[in-house]
């Protein structure tokens, strides 16, 4: 199918699930690898936060759920929003974790990238310790499809990570993964997935475009059937 998996037929049982990022951290500002580790808050840490939900607020977007992985920078982003609307209960699942870099917790990228040649090339590549860029797109691929199948006809707010992001997009437009995983994904994204099943058959990005936008990989709106 063209990007977008866009079939032209009934929209009905779909879930709307608006996709954003965690807070900034220290050490996504150092430069350092993160993965399934965690740490402190940079200090304008809600700036990118009240953005996102400036927009959400201003587009009248409503969640019957909020999802998020179970690592502490996206527990607390969801905490942030479900406060902001007086949602009492926030779900959390290692399914939507960042990739698991495993040994290279702490380590500069730019040494990684020299130490590990199929680093963000090889998505096939089992990380030290950890998993690989496949195997983190497919369990959570796998989620989203759980949760399209669990909030038929409803909007859900999923707070995730940039790999994830990155692998989700890859998947749902058919994009070779290997060429598409180092586009830049901002801590104001916001992504507007329409999906049934499997397929993604509307998208949109509401905030700070990613690198797949500002790269020319795709085009924004996608999928209008």
């Amino acid at each position: 199918m063209s990007p977008g998996h866009c079939s032209g037929t009934d929209l009905h049982k779909t879930m709307r699930a608006i996709v954003v990022r965690h807070y900034k951290t220290l050490i996504n500002a150092s430069g350092q690898i993160m993965g399934w580790g965690d740490a402190p808050r940079v200090k304008d840490w809600e700036s990118d936060l009240i953005y996102v939900d400036m927009i959400l607020n201003k587009l009248d977007i409503r969640f019957s759920a909020i999802y998020t992985s179970y690592l502490e920078r996206a527990r607390q982003t969801g905490m942030f929003y479900a406060r902001k609307r007086s949602i009492t209960l926030v779900h959390d699942t290692l399914a939507l974790n960042e990739i698991n870099y495993g040994t290279l917790y702490r380590k500069s990228k730019l040494w990684v990238e020299k130490a590990i040649p199929q680093h963000k090339k090889d998505p096939d590549f089992v990380y030290p310790g950890g998993e690989s860029f496949r195997q983190m797109q497919k369990r959570s691929v796998d989620f989203l499809r759980f949760l399209t199948d669990k909030h038929k006809d409803e909007t859900v707010l999923i707070v995730v990570h940039a790999g994830v992001i990155r692998g989700l997009v890859s998947h749902y437009f058919g994009l070779p993964y290997a060429e598409n995983l180092k586009h830049e994904i901002s801590h104001r994204y916001i992504g507007d997935f329409l999906l049934k099943g499997d397929h993604c058959v509307g998208y949109d990005e509401l905030g700070q475009a990613s690198g797949f936008v500002r790269d020319g990989v795709i085009a924004v709106p996608m999928g209008e059937c």
